[in-house]
């Protein structure tokens, strides 16, 4: 039997995950995807992830890609991969894709958003997904800066540590913020992320907004280039991976 190529859009709160990326003793959304591979398949199945998310990091729109001799379409593999998943991850859709397809690779713009919760007081029911920060914050100012961003650029200053030879260069589509009542959200889209890139603009954002930061700095940081420069980082809980977009190969 000839083996077809998936991918599968995948959402996870990931609160109780050590990140996407399969890693030695700790829970991964890697992990629980290739377990419910392997028993859907009745074999060890690879499943290969668009972009690592850090621990405690949520995802809308991750894209995971796997090969498989099956009988099964798309439907009926998309049904059956839930039915084996844990309560904290589920398939969202899954189309066949060509067999060389790499959901990192091929992938052309990714988008993150970040949460903020304000108010007077915090919102229990919002605790494991918004980053609640009591007082006012200047989004005017937060959105001054955060239009500084797009374009093409070295974003080593709000990186966290790089693998030797790995290129900080990335381009920003497109960054900023809107309100929601109580919500403030700030959208980000580009090409790639460095690790930490959008917590650590978050946090830098969040330090203009206070005031702590003036945009002059932040446009200076962004320049300067020294890595991680920008070192306030927001917490993980606030951000997620809305969705990844690809030329060809695959549509969710």
């Amino acid at each position: 039997m000839p083996a077809d190529c998936f991918a599968a859009t995948v959402t996870y709160d990931g609160t109780a995950f050590a990140g996407s990326q399969i890693q030695p003793n700790a829970r991964t959304v890697q992990e629980e995807l290739e377990r419910a591979a392997a028993v859907l398949f009745g074999v060890p199945t690879r499943v290969a992830l668009a972009g690592r998310t850090d621990s405690g990091v949520h995802a809308r729109g991750q894209v995971a890609a796997f090969t498989a001799e099956t009988r099964h379409d798309a439907a009926t593999v998309r049904k059956a991969l839930n039915a084996n998943l844990p309560e904290d991850v589920a398939v969202r859709a899954v189309r066949a894709v060509p067999a060389d397809f790499d959901p990192r690779r091929w992938a052309r713009r990714r988008w993150y958003r970040y949460t903020i919760a304000t108010g007077e007081a915090r919102d229990p029911l919002t605790r494991r997904s918004a980053w609640f920060i009591g007082g006012d914050l200047d989004v005017g100012a937060m959105q001054d800066a955060a239009g500084e961003l797009a374009g093409k650029r070295d974003f080593i200053a709000c990186s966290g540590p790089l693998e030797p030879g790995r290129s900080s260069v990335r381009t920003v589509f497109a960054a900023g913020w809107r309100s929601e009542g109580c919500t403030l959200l700030f959208d980000i889209e580009a090409d790639a992320f460095l690790p930490q890139m959008v917590r650590r603009i978050t946090g830098e954002l969040v330090r203009v907004g206070r005031h702590a930061t003036k945009v002059e700095e932040f446009v200076r940081l962004l320049g300067q280039a020294q890595p991680g420069s920008m070192a306030y980082v927001a917490p993980a809980h606030g951000l997620c991976l809305e969705r990844v977009w690809y030329d060809e190969g695959y549509v969710a």
